[in-house]
């Protein structure tokens, strides 16, 4: 059986295009493997904290140092480090905000990559000397935006500063596989905002199905 993380970002609830696409999703996935485990984490909801002084005071102390007070500072991370590690399949449900992560995004990705929990640190690497701890995971990013042309090539890609960030910090969620779906022109309400709803659905769908085919087969390689 596998484990999926299932992520939600939007502040919207009932008119969430994202929050339908990781819906979607995890219904389809449920269909083919109706015993996996789903790990609920609704950020946009209840979002993490931001990072403190505390809070990087703590996280920078070794274990064996760390008091009462470090470890209540540190709950809520290591709740969801514990979420991640535990996860075969992150479903990221996120919008765009002003061309790149809403704000509960950013605070969970910097409550979880922590130093000796998600990354380690050593400068006997030379200049590289973080490297992952969590590894072969797969990541279902499904994202919506209110404009248009983000994707590679595309008249706004340079300010795709949402799948950009993704991709960046992916090696240290161990998200070693990505997809990603995306709708657009949610502003406009036109006829273009209604095709790529409808083929964001066709498509997450399909990616579903596909992924738990490969991990019924065990095809899937990640």
């Amino acid at each position: 059986m596998s484990t999926l993380l299932h992520i939600d970002v939007s502040a919207r609830i009932n008119r969430s295009i994202s929050r339908e696409l990781s819906a979607k999703f995890i219904e389809t996935w449920m269909n083919v493997h109706p015993d996996d485990t789903i790990i609920r984490r609704d950020i946009g909801q209840h979002p993490p904290g931001f990072v403190t002084e505390e809070w990087i005071a703590a996280a920078f102390t070794p274990k064996e140092k760390q008091t009462r007070e470090h470890h209540t500072t540190l709950a809520e991370s290591d709740e969801l480090i514990a979420e991640l590690a535990a996860a075969d399949i992150v479903v990221l449900g996120t919008p765009m905000y002003n061309y790149g992560m809403p704000a509960a995004l950013k605070a969970w990705v910097d409550r979880v990559i922590r130093v000796n929990e998600t990354f380690s640190f050593d400068l006997a690497r030379g200049d590289w000397p973080l490297e992952p701890i969590l590894t072969d995971k797969i990541l279902i990013g499904l994202t919506s935006s209110g404009e248009f042309g983000f994707s590679p090539g595309g008249v706004r890609a340079h300010m795709n500063f949402l799948h950009g960030h993704i991709e960046a910090v992916a090696h240290y969620l161990g998200l070693a596989e990505r997809h990603f779906i995306h709708v657009e022109y949610q502003e406009f309400q036109d006829e273009r905002h209604r095709r790529s709803r409808e083929d964001a659905v066709v498509n997450t769908i399909a990616l579903a199905k596909t992924l738990a085919r490969s991990f019924t087969t065990g095809d899937n390689k990640a």
